[in-house]
């Protein structure tokens, strides 16, 4: 191997050991979250479900920390599925395999590292298996209901506003934040709440909350690491134009259709 080879293969292997140990500290963060707010989600499953959920979330992401911090070379692809097969063995219920089974298949996607564009498809697929895993969509009183609006927002806004991967996950734990809003005032359909047909309206889904508790602190982990303050902002996107330029773009589109072309006469 080549001087330059080897310290390009060095630099690449410096980076992994750090994109490894960010994501074991997320890990670490989420657990302590997930233990404080223990009796906050417990109370939200009590009204809808059997209760569990703060219980069953705050032990298997406290032995998910264990595991991870007991990786002797952590990288990401690894601790992500370290950490999703410790809570498919360590929590009960549909959780596991919602937040577990679907963590191990989105963790192959971060096998080059953490990206921005890795990061999209981590999302992207942790989203889809947790669509199959639970058979729910948008409306359906779940965690898909702040998990979706968080990763199309993060998607677009990296992809198409073109916006730093730090301000698109602060745009995206937003709507999260406004996904899990809408839980309330919706009748569940599927879960446990689903159970209590049209008395499940006004309470707000455990899951898409521990899921908003999830994202914030991987936001302030990747703040902290990047030694940067967390951005105001909010899941609105800069691309989208008001009514008055997009008539302007539409007309101008029209005017140039019905134009002559040049020599054509």
């Amino acid at each position: 191997m080549s001087e330059e080879n080897e310290r390009a293969s060095d630099e690449h292997a410096d980076d992994e050991r750090e994109d490894g140990e960010a994501v074991v500290a997320a890990v670490e963060a989420v657990a302590e979250r997930i233990e404080a707010e223990r009796d906050h989600l417990t109370d939200l499953d009590s009204a809808i479900g059997d209760a569990d959920h703060g219980g069953n979330m705050a032990r298997g992401w406290a032995k998910a920390a264990d595991a991870a911090r007991d990786l002797e070379d952590p990288n990401p692809e690894t601790v992500a599925k370290t950490v999703g097969k410790t809570l498919m063995s360590e929590v009960g219920g549909a959780s596991g395999p919602l937040f577990g089974g679907s963590l191990v298949f989105a963790g192959a996607e971060l096998a080059d590292g953490v990206t921005a564009e890795t990061a999209v498809a981590f999302a992207e697929t942790y989203l889809e298996k947790v669509e199959d895993r639970g058979d729910a969509r948008i409306g359906d009183g779940t965690m898909v209901d702040a998990l979706t609006p968080a990763v199309h927002t993060f998607k677009k806004s990296v992809e198409v506003d073109d916006l730093d991967p730090l301000e698109a996950l602060a745009k995206a734990v937003d709507a999260a934040e406004r996904g899990v809003a809408f839980t309330v005032p919706i009748r569940a359909r599927k879960g446990r709440a689903s159970y209590l047909g049209w008395r499940s309206v006004g309470h707000q889904d455990p899951g898409a909350t521990s899921t908003l508790f999830l994202l914030e602190e991987v936001l302030e982990v990747a703040a902290d690491r990047l030694d940067a303050e967390v951005p105001e902002t909010d899941a609105s996107s800069p691309t989208i134009p008001d009514d008055t330029e997009a008539e302007d773009a539409e007309a101008d589109e029209a005017g140039s259709d019905d134009a002559t072309p040049e020599g054509a006469e």
